[in-house]
């Protein structure tokens, strides 16, 4: 998903990235502009990573939270630490100054943690619409169908598919000989920029939509399932009906999370797309803000877990409390009304 976004010099036409001919041009924004946009990313990145950090930390300690759902939680979590982690601070810079002065290899390697990381978060929640669409449709089937082993599967395929995708478009001459009618116009001394060809355009918008779809689809025949189910609820046993409502919680909880995944990315996909048709004429700034709207997205996980779920709400105060260095704080049960 990184690109370079690079502002023209419109304030300071004299402004550029390096002292040196062919340097792109910078904006030098005010010094009180640029602490209030600094710091915003930062509290930005220390709430993605807090957030997700506190998200590993529960299910990989309590024994109540090893479950196949909760290992694609476990695993999307850590896709977002990194991203706030690895990615988030050489963004903020990039931004703010509007330049990069990080050298080729590491403008590389972020594009390439960038997409890996944002990729990987899709493919995990159109994973966790799946496991919910079992857990709902066929909930008898569902402990022998989503074992721990496919959710594992899962996992390898989630991070295995953006893995290879991403090394393609940039480790790969794909790109470049895609783009070779731009690169002699259009690069300059401290820009980063993953320019997006007709080629990447289109492949981009299935690589991200396609799950959308999937997603969208399966929460649809959730919703009918789980209205008839809370019809039907008065005549089951009191476990049972315990155990369809929390299932019905779950898959709301979700359900809400792959919206807001969508509210957060549609503007970049498809300004990505639509700008590869256009000669690439969106405005920098304009894309900038697309880009770190869809970053805003790693943050949003876990402030839903935490309105939504009440196991998430204990475990939290366990770990933030002293309990947590008692012995049988791993095999608490979190789950308990």
């Amino acid at each position: 998903m990184s690109a370079v976004l690079d502002q023209g010099a419109k304030e300071h036409p004299a402004a550029f990235c390096y002292q040196v001919n062919g340097s792109c041009p910078r904006t030098v924004h005010p010094l009180g502009l640029q602490l209030v946009i600094y710091l915003a990313c930062a509290a930005g990145m220390l709430i993605t990573v807090l957030g997700n950090l506190f998200v590993v930390l529960a299910v990989s300690y309590f024994k109540a939270l090893h479950t196949p759902t909760n290992l694609l939680l476990l695993s999307l979590a850590l896709a977002d630490l990194f991203l706030g982690l690895l990615v988030l601070p050489l963004s903020t810079i990039r931004s703010v100054e509007s330049c990069w002065f990080f050298g080729d290899f590491l403008c590389r390697l972020h594009t390439y943690l960038d997409t890996l990381f944002c990729l990987t978060s899709i493919f995990h929640l159109c994973f966790i619409s799946i496991d919910r669409h079992c857990a709902i449709c066929a909930p008898l089937h569902y402990p022998s169908k989503f074992t721990v082993k496919v959710a594992l599967r899962y996992v390898l395929a989630g991070w295995g598919v953006p893995a290879a995708y991403t090394a393609f478009l940039l480790y790969t001459d794909v790109v470049e000989r895609g783009l070779s009618q731009w690169l002699e116009e259009m690069p300059c001394v401290g820009s980063c920029q993953l320019l997006f060809n007709k080629f990447w355009g289109w492949l981009n918008f299935p690589m991200f939509f396609s799950p959308c779809l999937i997603m969208i689809s399966l929460y649809v025949k959730i919703f009918v399932v789980a209205t008839r189910q809370a019809q039907q609820i008065s005549t089951l046993s009191k476990s049972l009906a315990g155990a369809a409502k929390r299932e019905r919680k779950a898959a709301k909880t979700l359900g809400i999370a792959v919206g807001i995944y969508l509210l957060c990315w549609l503007p970049f996909t498809i300004d990505t797309m639509v700008d590869s048709l256009l000669n690439f004429i969106t405005p920098p700034l304009v894309f900038d803000i697309f880009v770190w709207f869809a970053y805003f997205n790693s943050a949003c996980n876990p402030i839903i877990y935490v309105f939504c779920y009440r196991w998430f709400r204990k475990a939290l105060k366990l770990i933030l409390s002293r309990e947590i260095f008692s012995p049988w704080t791993p095999t608490a049960d979190l789950y308990q009304e």
